[in-house]
């Protein structure tokens, strides 16, 4: 006798009471939408939907987020997969403890330096200096303290074209962007690996005058903090056509938006330093800063480790800088710290990750993480090569030479 086929609403009825019956009774379970975790990406990789849209002006209160969300446990994880975005050592020189030989070869343990000429070099840096492996230095713009030096330090004049044995060593640098040699130094300094002592602009002795008060408090309207004076065609071109896309507030003199050069202190006052004396723009430049999300900083040239004052006053202000400049810049600055202007197709694309970022504070609050997780990566060797370091480098690079009778 042949078999009646099944009815197929009847199958389909079967199907769905037995799917039914394993669900309740535990036999599948399907993870709940609150668990699932996004994978660590780069964040130039991040779509519109995995950042959240909430408003924030307080840096702490979206530090406290990022710590309940993320933290620093798997912040660690993502630079180290990739999201330090693949910074470099050979950009950097060995200073200090990073070198197992720099103690080996000193011929001198006292050094003096005389600066006779200058730009870069402030007045506060002159000093008696104990340095590592038992040297001391001796850095003066007096030529009283150091009447028979071992080196002469020059920067915007000439060393002496012929140096006769005996005579102190000719030291020369330059930190501008063409980085060239005078042609009769016996030691080079400049911001380069390749150099024979490398200076780099992270240092803070050449503006300890000013106001470094960093505001908790971020302006939730206006995104981005930009001051330039030097009025650049190349850069001028550049920035305009970005700040045209963000809310901004251009103080210096070029694109200026704000009604005056000197606007920062009627907008900030407890930025001023010192009320009896007349103010210059550059003594409340980081507290000003310190009030945006973000600090538009372009290079005057775009060459490889030119990387200047611009991007260090940006971090040391707590606000995060949106770069132009050196191609190598991650092996300068901390990771995940800045925005790379570089790595997006358009400054529309840009524009749009940067409105995006200043509204979800667990994200924003990532690019704090550097500091607050103690992952400086290469920063540390940044600030250890800069200027505030250069007397004592400079001496160690005189002694193993033998000073003048090298």
């Amino acid at each position: 006798m042949l078999l009646k086929p099944f009815n197929t609403v009847a199958v389909v009825f079967m199907l769905v009471f037995v799917f039914f019956i394993l669900f309740f009774t535990g036999f599948l379970e399907f993870p709940p939408a609150s668990t699932s975790i996004v994978p660590a990406t780069d964040d130039l990789n991040l779509s519109a939907a995995e950042f959240a849209f909430d408003p924030f002006s307080d840096l702490i209160t979206a530090f406290k987020k990022w710590d309940s969300q993320v933290g620093c446990d798997r912040f660690r994880e993502k630079i180290s997969g990739g999201l330090g975005n693949g910074s470099s050592s050979t950009s950097l020189q060995l200073v200090g403890g990073d070198s197992n030989s720099e103690c080996g070869g000193p011929k001198l343990n006292h050094v003096s330096v005389l600066v006779k000429g200058w730009t870069w070099i402030p007045d506060n840096l002159d000093n008696l200096y104990s340095c590592s492996c038992g040297l001391s230095c001796l850095w003066t713009k007096s030529s009283v303290l150091a009447d028979k030096p071992d080196a002469l330090f020059f920067e915007t004049s000439t060393p002496p074209r012929q140096r006769r044995r005996g005579d102190p060593l000719r030291i020369y640098m330059d930190l501008e962007a063409g980085r060239k040699r005078s042609g009769f130094e016996d030691l080079f300094v400049s911001y380069h690996a390749e150099d024979d002592v490398q200076s780099t602009y992270a240092g803070a002795l050449f503006h300890n005058g000013r106001n470094y008060h960093v505001s908790s408090s971020k302006n939730n309207d206006t995104l981005v903090y930009w001051s330039s004076s030097r009025c650049l065609p190349q850069r001028n071109q550049l920035a305009r056509k970005l700040l045209n896309l963000l809310p901004h507030h251009s103080f210096g003199k070029c694109l200026n938006n704000v009604g005056g050069r000197d606007m920062a202190l009627v907008m900030y006052p407890e930025c001023a330093n010192d009320a009896s004396v007349t103010p210059k723009w550059w003594d409340h430049l980081h507290c000003a800063m310190s009030h945006y999300k973000f600090v538009l900083a372009i290079e005057n040239t775009m060459t490889e480790s030119y990387v200047t004052e611009k991007l260090f006053y940006a971090l040391d202000s707590g606000s995060v800088p949106i770069y132009f400049g050196a191609p190598n810049v991650w092996d300068f600055v901390p990771p995940h710290s800045i925005i790379d202007g570089s790595k997006f197709s358009s400054l529309e694309e840009l524009a749009s990750y940067v409105k995006r970022l200043a509204n979800d504070p667990v994200a924003y609050a990532e690019y704090h993480a550097w500091r607050r997780c103690r992952a400086l990566g290469n920063y540390r060797r940044t600030r250890a090569a800069s200027l505030d370091t250069l007397p004592c480098r400079v001496c160690n690079a005189v002694s193993r030479r033998g000073g003048r009778n090298g």
